[in-house]
């Protein structure tokens, strides 16, 4: 079957602890935040939503290994395999979250007064280019995600070739909100001032990129999820914006 006909369903974590408490940040590294009990129960409704969609295809779920996306591809898991889904997990080191490098757990108002001059260095990026080509000092930039997410579109045009036995043409993925957008923009060849223009999805909506029988792909939202349910205390973090 061609390429074209592959479908990537992005998912995006849970609400998490650190959604709720800023202060979650400053007591745990990133990788090892959880969902929030409201996380979970989002993390089921995704996989109730996706269930349908997917019954009777062979799936491929591509995981963060971040605590919160682990446990978010955990209960879709557990709705597909309800409605007998046939699908395997593996995690990508690649979809994992943005990495704020010196910058995590510090709030906006105290960073130049912990790290001056990096943070003035990340300013003038901010300033003239927008935070896209940013580099967070020890962490990463927008720029280097989108490099590294490009990692995990061999496997999945590997998995899909027509040279397989059995090709897997559905692809679910489990990520953070950064990493989606970078996904987005580099599959469909957007420029960064799309990226800095897009919204990051809210928590578990599903974004849908597919082959279109003409060839190239579409790119639509399928599934709204629970951004709006409750205000962030993590807003401009979650955003991946600083200062």
């Amino acid at each position: 079957m061609p390429a074209r006909s592959i479908r990537i369903f992005l998912v995006r974590h849970g609400e998490s602890e650190a959604n709720l408490d800023k202060s979650v940040n400053i007591r745990l590294p990133d990788h090892s935040i959880a969902l929030s009990s409201e996380g979970h129960r989002q993390a089921e409704k995704a996989g109730e939503h996706l269930a349908p969609v997917l019954r009777g295809a062979r799936v491929r779920m591509l995981v963060s290994p971040y605590l919160r996306a682990r446990q978010t591809a955990d209960g879709i898991g557990r709705a597909l395999e309800a409605a007998k889904i046939d699908f395997d997990r593996r995690e990508a080191i690649e979809l994992r979250e943005l990495e704020f490098g010196l910058f995590d757990g510090i709030s906006d108002e105290d960073l130049p007064k912990v790290h001056p001059r990096e943070h003035q260095h990340y300013e003038k990026y901010r300033r003239f280019a927008g935070e896209f080509f940013a580099p967070m000092p020890l962490g990463e930039s927008r720029c280097n995600v989108a490099d590294r997410v490009k990692g995990v579109f061999g496997t999945i045009l590997r998995d899909a070739s027509p040279d397989r036995h059995q090709p897997i043409l559905d692809f679910v993925i489990v990520s953070h909100g950064v990493t989606i957008r970078c996904f987005r923009m580099q599959w469909m060849h957007h420029s960064f001032e799309w990226y800095e223009k897009e919204k990051n999805p809210p928590n578990c909506s599903v974004q849908l990129i597919e082959g279109r029988a003409t060839g190239g792909y579409d790119d639509r939202r399928v599934f709204d999820g629970f951004g709006e349910t409750r205000p962030s205390q993590q807003h401009r973090r979650e955003e991946g914006h600083v200062g």
